[in-house]
């Protein structure tokens, strides 16, 4: 029987398992020949990875349901290939495997079958337990296709059903990257290894031949790399030399993900790439290297920024994937409150005047000013920025990178800036008296100035400024206010659940669950994930702002003008109705958003 495209077998199975309404059945039969000739055309237009037409794949029922997009009843989820191919699994008495890459076995996945034998059956040899091959496959009815590896390899294998898009995805990711650089490593790896204290160095000269090769191997394992990181919505790429071997970690959502384990042979020729693509010096490995690529990915433009430095055993390089859609968003969408945002509204159309934000490395300050200096960009606006580096080109701003080996720093641009007629004007970070003297100048003399300081609340920007040098008087004349801000994961979505949390735990975090506990119960009801496939089991996917705005009243401007201190200026902020990024966080707790540890953990444990 061919499960996959018998209609009734897939439609009994789907009603049975509740996966389908009878209405939504009905749906499929009445759609089911318009959608696969939909299907068709559009794999068509599809071309090759040499860039001729390929013969198309002809759908299957499977294809035509999930082209359907049906919700599931009873839920908010839409009909997928996993879910059908879950039920079939169950239906047929076979194991269902999800394959995630850090799973999978390099040597099984590329070494065990050709990659042409695996794309036309459709199955990915994943792991070897105990002797026996394990291999997930799309269709159950193969076992022609299982046997030849059986005969081929002299082994047992064990079947896993999978889903066609997870085998494609995984085809792609290790027979390109994994396979480039198990191909480099076998055109490098000739020699023994060179330590770079070796006196003695040890050179083995390639062959034209190799060298060709190597180098279109590890252009591969590159570009895929780049693919995968903007896939996983990583912000920074590691590449991380250690003794025998080097690790490639992603940081996704603020934290560090340890994805690939590389032979250490083919890091130079990495680095190398790096390096060449990025325009820095491909021979000076003794000194950090700041440099810059531009990418184009899906017809989006993005910016990759490179730094190498050396360590203990080779070249780190640390690259910063800045993505437009990152940097510059709607504002409403960052995680403001609603109040705060009113509040923030305020500051961004004042005539005039000097507003920071404020916040450790990471906390998302680029972001925030990126994208509110798109949200007031206009024609009849000229917007100057001063920045080190230019994270992001954007065409409604004039950016200005800071050189300071030709004495263009900070400072010495702002002495001149003022004669470009700027309307608002952007620093990158005020460091010094001379950039923090020549910002409040043009306060002064009425433009609008965004700048970032590095201080944990918004009140202390006061107190950096004084040490800066900055006279009181003028601080109280010219700033409108101050915001910090923190970035927390958010919970994921797919595997969000509700569950029972003490009062007292919620008090020993810092909090106050002021809200009435409901008789009979001993906490609040708070949200956390379970930790799923789709989140690498962390329970987190995606970050948010957490905020502390900090208005100055004229009551407030009064205080600092007379030089109050930190302490009374704070307590009055909060009588006029300051949000701290203690509360901030708390309304993102009880909202749902984001857990009290994760909260704990960018904020810190506070008690009032």
């Amino acid at each position: 029987m061919q499960y996959l495209d018998n209609e009734p077998y897939l439609l009994d199975l789907l009603t049975g398992s509740r996966l389908i309404s009878s209405e939504q059945r009905s749906l499929i039969t009445l759609k089911k020949d318009q959608q696969r000739q939909l299907l068709l055309r559009n794999r068509q237009r599809i071309k090759g990875p040499d860039g001729q037409k390929q013969e198309p794949e002809q759908p299957d029922m499977v294809d035509v349901i999930v082209s359907l997009h049906l919700e599931i009843p009873k839920t908010k989820l839409t009909l997928s290939e996993d879910h059908i191919m879950q039920a079939m699994a169950a239906d047929l008495g076979l194991p269902f495997k999800k394959l995630d890459p850090l799973d999978l076995d390099l040597d099984v996945v590329t070494k065990t079958i050709p990659k042409s034998f695996a794309l036309k059956h459709l199955l990915l040899p994943f792991a070897m337990k105990n002797g026996v091959l394990q291999v997930a496959l799309h269709n159950p009815n193969n076992r022609s296709a299982l046997e030849e590896i059986e005969r081929a390899n002299q082994i047992s294998i064990k079947p896993f059903l999978s889903s066609k898009s997870d085998i494609h995805k995984m085809l792609a990711e290790f027979f390109g990257f994994q396979s480039s650089i198990s191909a480099a490593e076998t055109h490098l790896g000739g020699g023994p290894m060179v330590d770079l204290s070796n006196l003695e160095q040890y050179v083995k000269i390639s062959t034209s031949s190799e060298i060709a090769s190597t180098d279109h191997h590890i252009k591969g394992a590159v570009d895929h790399m780049f693919n995968y990181a903007f896939d996983q919505r990583a912000s920074d790429i590691h590449l991380e030399p250690k003794r025998n071997e080097t690790l490639v970690r992603l940081r996704i959502d603020g934290v560090l993900h340890t994805i690939y384990t590389l032979p250490k042979v083919v890091h130079p020729a990495i680095i190398s790439r790096i390096k060449s693509l990025s325009r820095l010096d491909i021979a000076e490995k003794r000194r950090p290297q700041d440099g810059r690529i531009k990418v184009d990915r899906e017809g989006k433009e993005a910016e990759i920024r490179v730094s190498t430095v050396p360590v203990a055993f080779g070249e780190k390089a640390v690259l910063r994937i800045l993505d437009p859609d990152i940097l510059f968003q709607d504002l409403s969408k960052i995680g403001f409150s609603d109040h705060d945002f009113h509040v923030y509204e305020n500051f961004i159309k004042a005539p005039h005047g000097i507003f920071l934000i404020t916040g450790p490395t990471g906390s998302g300050k680029s972001t925030t000013l990126y994208s509110t200096l798109k949200c007031i960009a206009s024609p009849d606006k000229n917007i100057i920025t001063v920045e080190d580096p230019v994270e992001m080109i954007h065409e409604e701003f004039n950016q200005i990178s800071v050189q300071p080996q030709i004495e263009v720093t900070f400072s010495t641009i702002l002495r001149n800036i003022l004669r470009q007629d700027p309307d608002i004007i952007m620093i990158g970070e005020i460091r010094d008296l001379a950039t923090a003297t020549h910002a409040i100048q043009a306060a002064l003399t009425g433009h609008l100035v965004f700048s970032t300081l590095h201080t944990n609340d918004a009140v202390s920007s006061i107190s950096r400024l004084v040490d800066l040098g900055v006279e009181p008087f003028l601080i109280g004349s010219t700033m409108l206010g101050a915001m910090a801000q923190r970035l927390v994961r958010t919970i994921c979505p797919n595997c969000i659940e509700t569950y029972l949390e003490s009062t007292e735990v919620i008090r020993l975090f810092g909090f106050k669950p002021d809200e009435t506990i409901p008789s009979g119960e001993t906490g609040l009801k708070l949200k956390r994930g379970k930790g799923c496939r789709e989140c690498r089991k962390t329970g987190f996917k995606g970050r948010c702002g957490i905020f502390e705005i900090f208005p100055m009243s004229d009551r407030i401007k009064q205080m600092t003008s007379t030089s109050q201190s930190e302490a009374e200026i704070r307590k009055i902020a909060l009588q006029e109705g300051m949000t701290t990024l203690k509360d901030d966080g708390w309304l993102k707790i009880r909202q749902g958003i984001t857990t009290c540890e994760e909260a704990i953990r960018v904020i810190g444990v506070t008690h009032d």
